[in-house]
């Protein structure tokens, strides 16, 4: 999820584990163990690929954190030795911030490596797009109770572990949507003959009620979405074409199969300005993508790998708004 999100659920889990013990340390610890995790991404880690295939592993690896753990508590208890009878209660804060964030991540479709270095392979679920603010508002709202409410801190802490609450009941449901709006594209596509291609669905920008689908082909990958207000109406999928016969000369080069591994196979491969470029299809929607890679230059007779560069996020806002009319109209284009 992104950075606020993180933050923000560490100090409410942080004011519920330790809120009456420690007062606002609790949830100014929270805080900084919630965002403790994601600081990888200052790590310069070589080029672009490894940068996005390396974040949200060794980071967000449970063993890791398991191990940092009670590094982290010796230094709170450095700077408030007045509490180190409470030794235990900071370890569990620190241990559950760090679980929690972990778990959440794991919620989205970028990928985290939670077993690593043991198990490398990415965790996502893909049932909660990486910002919505439904999940986020409630654990705002009771952050800000503890904030202000000073007058009755116990009604506060519950409002508190009520945002807790009803954020983890929104995971849930999106658990549930995702279930039911794989169900019809698997339906759907076994009346296409496609009953085997690999699909992805995963939510739309900022919300849980339009769902995205990728499918890959022979000859490229389709897209389509469905809301959960359609009703009975078929999914509306789009063929594009992907230029995999230009990685033909590449298979072995590092960049090109670590993005087909960490993309778990839905990427796109086309030539632009006399490269080739890799796109994760995972994140985005059709044309623009988050994350493209330029990993080779064209050249005869064969082209030539190089150090990857990302290539430039092309942002088309007027996409956003064809999401927020796509929920509720069918017929949106």
């Amino acid at each position: 999820m992104d950075s606020l999100t993180q933050l923000t659920l560490g100090a409410a889990v942080g004011e519920a584990v330790a809120g009456r013990q420690f007062g606002r340390r609790a949830m100014l610890w929270g805080a900084v163990c919630g965002t403790f995790p994601d600081l990888d991404v200052f790590i310069p880690l070589g080029d672009a690929v490894r940068d996005f295939t390396y974040h949200r592993s060794f980071s967000h690896s449970l063993f890791v954190l398991a191990l940092l753990t009670p590094l982290f508590v010796w230094l709170i208890l450095k700077l408030h030795p007045g509490t180190r009878d409470h030794r235990t209660r900071w370890a569990w804060l620190v241990g559950l911030v760090f679980l929690t964030h972990v778990l959440l991540d794991c919620f989205t479709v970028y990928g985290t490596q939670i077993f690593w270095p043991f198990v490398t392979t990415p965790v996502g679920w893909s049932t909660v797009f990486i910002i919505d603010p439904l999940y986020t508002l409630p654990l705002m709202i009771g952050l800000l109770a503890i904030l202000v409410w000073r007058s009755n801190p116990e009604k506060a802490r519950r409002l508190n572990r009520a945002g807790l609450m009803l954020s983890t009941l929104y995971l849930g449901w999106t658990v549930a949507a995702k279930l039911e709006v794989e169900r019809v594209a698997r339906d759907q596509l076994a009346g296409m003959g496609l009953s085997d291609a690999p699909l992805l669905s995963t939510p739309a920008p900022f919300n849980s009620l339009l769902w995205r689908y990728v499918v890959m082909t022979d000859d490229g990958y389709l897209e389509g979405f469905r809301s959960m207000l359609d009703g009975d109406a078929p999914i509306l999928f789009t063929p594009h074409q992907s230029a995999t016969h230009l990685l033909v000369d590449l298979e072995d080069a590092w960049s090109v199969e670590r993005l087909a591994w960490f993309s778990r196979g839905f990427y796109r491969v086309m030539e632009r300005d006399g490269g080739i470029v890799i796109s994760d299809l995972r994140m985005g929607l059709e044309p623009n993508y988050v994350f493209s890679f330029r990993v080779a230059d064209l050249a005869n007779p064969h082209p030539r790998s190089i150090t990857p560069v990302r290539m430039p996020e092309v942002r088309d806002l007027s996409r956003l708004q064809w999401v927020w009319a796509r929920i509720s109209d069918h017929k949106a284009s």
